[in-house]
């Protein structure tokens, strides 16, 4: 073992970790592990595999990443889990592997903020710049777009779709889809209106933020059924692109979306 690894971890011969991966008290690195440069276990984190993580990673004590999916089709399947880079993944937090009946991998993208007590369950996919904060749950099969925002408890329920820029506030219950660039708020959830703040600090223009808020007004206050917003929307998109993720996400949805 090197000195970035402490003399109590347990790694398996059979991981593989980049030079210079500090490894903490305590954990427990299992085969197929992999993981990239520059990625820090604090202490008493539990990798099992296969699992794939990236570089720069900082992963706090009691985190459990890899294990078998809670799904009781699971037949001890070959499935994986893979996380991308420059992560921070908080206290206790679970990121389970995928099923053969989906991806059969679950995959966590980059620059992503995961706070305390967060599951993570098998198949979902977690785009990039997200923050799920602390108790937030995905179950399975959960797709979250890229600058979503989590908040505290709140959860999605199985094969919802989450759409970029959109925020969830705190104990949201999601039953169905959340466009892109909108707030919710409620259990069931319900649409509050754009998430402008967050478009502002994301460097959207005072002429996007507007198109965007005029499109919400289409969906969800013109009285039009769901098909004709999204006819409206996409008569806009060649002139207004950045309406392109909210008719992505409210289009083609199995589950129908929050209204």
């Amino acid at each position: 073992m090197t000195d970035r690894i402490h003399a109590t971890a347990l790694v398996d011969p059979a991981a593989t970790l980049a030079d210079d991966v500090e490894v903490g008290p305590y954990c427990v690195i299992g085969p197929d592990v992999k993981i990239g440069k520059g990625t820090r276990l604090r202490a008493h984190v539990v990798l099992e595999g296969p699992t794939e993580i990236g570089e720069d990673n900082d992963i706090y004590p009691f985190v459990s990443l890899g294990s078998a999916p809670q799904d009781k089709k699971y037949d001890d399947e070959p499935t994986s889990l893979r996380i991308g880079d420059r992560n921070t993944i908080r206290e206790c937090t679970t990121i389970n592997r995928g099923t053969v009946q989906d991806l059969g991998t679950t995959i966590i993208g980059s620059d992503n903020w995961i706070m305390s007590y967060v599951h993570v369950a098998h198949d979902c996919v977690v785009g990039d710049h997200v923050i799920l904060a602390n108790n937030a749950t995905l179950a399975g099969h959960v797709h979250v777009g890229d600058w979503a925002i989590f908040g505290g408890f709140a959860g999605a329920h199985q094969f919802c779709r989450i759409g970029p820029h959109s925020f969830l506030g705190m104990y949201s219950g999601i039953g169905k889809d959340v466009p892109a660039y909108v707030t919710v708020m409620g259990n069931p959830a319900e649409p509050r209106g754009v998430n402008v703040e967050g478009l502002k600090r994301r460097g959207f223009d005072r002429d996007q933020i507007r198109n965007i808020r005029d499109a919400y007004k289409l969906l969800y206050r013109s009285q039009l059924r769901l098909e004709e917003a999204q006819e409206a929307i996409a008569a806009r998109v060649t002139e207004q692109p950045e309406l392109t993720p909210l008719l992505e996400s409210i289009t083609g949805s199995s589950r129908s979306i929050v209204r």
